[in-house]
């Protein structure tokens, strides 16, 4: 069993930084160490939106902006490394999820795309690098997504109280840790993307600090039925999505109807969107006696007290409460995967992502010998 340091790697949907963490991992602990959040140029930042909105660009730019990432990614390891003062020999490898820039799980030919050269991160850092891990569990027939249920099972699964773990990033995505059932999970539609969107759009402001904006305004109940009968919503689990999606463009053409709305009253109206999406989804899997929520929506007040108001009877909180931080649960998750993967162990729960059979996740960067593992 190759126990030992592992650091995980993630650049959600959001685009809010690179979270770095490092853990002590082997067959039954995971226990976290330390943790980076890594910023994203401002450039940077909007050339991966414009391509997850579908903005047309040559191989040339494709390529470059996949080593800018790379090379984004191994500084970001770098300086959580010089903070700790860890050698590359103290680490056994690196799972970087990279930046997904593409999901299509529904597709003729289905696919998806994460970019960040990962012979970048091997190449700076001398360690070993695991990428690319959502192309096998479609090449299976599954979704490719989402993949952390698999380590909120082995993190918090509970053998009497019925649990619910929800991640809310960019995407909305609910584990179902149920006694006695198998685990499941999907998206269940836009987190703080549209949100973020929408105040980016109107105030440059990358997010609405304790929902202060969204506070201001009030929700337009006509506006919030037509959204949520976009029929994505009412996709049967399996399922995923993604900015390509759920963008700013999903949001004009809903405003359409709506043209001389208070902006502040659609940025209300998004974030009661968010909640409502997730509740129902709670709700039609038979509830939970206690949600716990990580990623950035978990920072969001008025967020987290819609959802309280929609599921009463259910104890909603933060996994902090549990040990594990809301703002490093997805990072830490892929340094699972990396460790899973380093022991030839399966990554995929084919109960959540639809995939015919169990699977390794993953590619394999070897690190250079002459300076690490």
């Amino acid at each position: 069993m190759k126990s030992g340091r592992y650091i995980g790697v993630m650049s959600g949907t959001s685009l809010d930084g690179v979270d770095v963490v490092l853990a002590a991992i082997d067959g039954q602990m995971v226990a976290q160490q330390a943790s980076y959040c890594h910023p994203i140029p401002q450039e940077l930042r909007q050339q991966v939106l414009a391509i997850c909105q579908g903005q047309t660009l040559t191989l040339s730019q494709l390529g470059q902006l996949d080593t800018r990432l790379g090379k984004l990614f191994a500084e970001a390891v770098l300086t959580l490394m010089h903070q700790q003062s860890l050698e590359a020999s103290d680490i056994m490898a690196i799972g970087c999820h990279g930046q997904t820039v593409w999901h299509e799980p529904q597709s003729d030919a289905p696919n998806t795309l994460q970019i960040g050269d990962n012979n970048q991160i091997a190449a700076a850092t001398g360690v070993t690098v695991i990428g690319d891990f959502r192309r096998r569990d479609m090449a299976l027939g599954g979704q490719g997504a989402p993949l952390v249920p698999a380590f909120h099972q082995a993190l918090l699964m509970d053998s009497v109280e019925r649990r619910m773990v929800l991640n809310i990033g960019g995407i909305a995505n609910l584990s179902l840790l149920l006694p006695g059932q198998p685990v499941r999970g999907f998206d269940t539609g836009p987190g703080n993307m549209l949100i973020d969107a929408w105040i980016w759009r109107n105030k440059g402001l990358p997010y609405d600090k304790d929902a202060a904006w969204a506070r201001s305004g009030q929700v337009v109940p006509a506006l919030l039925e037509l959204m949520l009968s976009d029929p994505w919503f009412a996709l049967p689990p399996p399922k995923s999505t993604g900015r390509e999606y759920f963008n700013l463009s999903w949001i004009e053409q809903q405003l359409q109807r709506f043209p001389a709305l208070a902006p502040q009253d659609v940025q209300a109206t998004l974030t009661e969107l968010t909640a409502l999406t997730i509740a129902q989804q709670v709700q039609l899997n038979d509830g939970c006696d206690r949600l716990l929520v990580c990623g950035g929506g978990s920072r969001n007040p008025l967020l987290m007290a819609r959802l309280a108001t929609h599921l009463s009877g259910t104890e909603v909180g933060t996994t902090d409460e549990a040990g594990i931080s809301g703002d490093d649960m997805e990072a830490l998750a892929f340094a699972w995967l990396a460790f899973r993967t380093l022991n030839g162990l399966p990554g995929n729960l084919p109960a959540v992502t639809g995939a015919r059979d169990m699977s390794v996740l993953g590619a394999i960067y070897p690190a250079n010998p002459r300076l690490g593992r």
